[in-house]
């Protein structure tokens, strides 16, 4: 059952890769989309250079993520995240610049998946409902 979960993820994120193609310089994506299902395990990375990833909010409501840190390969990196408080949050991922890469919407249960293609280097992911980053609801994502 969790294997079909993974790969079921793992289509999902890549239809939605494929969906965002384009030859601009610069894009933001903020689409996601949701499942009921748990996440996909941490830092799993399937051929082709990309990454699929799980973080989630801490179920109780307090501020904060349940890793402070992930590790990805460059490409494509999807990140599934989990909110099952009763507290709304959202997934951003923003450069070391601060210029934000991609966002879930803020929800409160269930799960959202934001797919990136993130270069090489260090970059934030955060919440952004006002006070949550504040608190300590942030972590460092890695891309190698």
């Amino acid at each position: 059952m969790r294997l079909a979960l993974n790969v079921s993820l793992l289509l999902l994120a890549g239809a939605l890769a494929a969906g965002c193609g384009s030859s601009s310089k610069s894009s933001t994506s903020t689409t996601a989309a949701s499942s009921a299902a748990a996440p996909a395990p941490a830092a799993t990375a399937p051929a082709g250079g990309s990454s699929i990833l799980s973080t989630a909010a801490n179920p109780e409501g307090l501020l904060k993520f349940d890793k402070t840190s992930l590790t990805a390969k460059a490409g494509s990196v999807s990140i599934s995240f989990t909110n099952s408080s009763s507290v709304p949050h959202n997934l951003t991922v923003g450069s070391s610049s601060g210029a934000v890469l991609g966002a879930t919407p803020t929800f409160q249960g269930g799960t959202k998946i934001l797919p990136l293609h993130l270069a090489a280097g260090t970059y934030k992911f955060y919440c952004t409902v006002p006070g949550h980053r504040q608190a300590g609801m942030e972590g460092t994502l890695t891309v190698q």
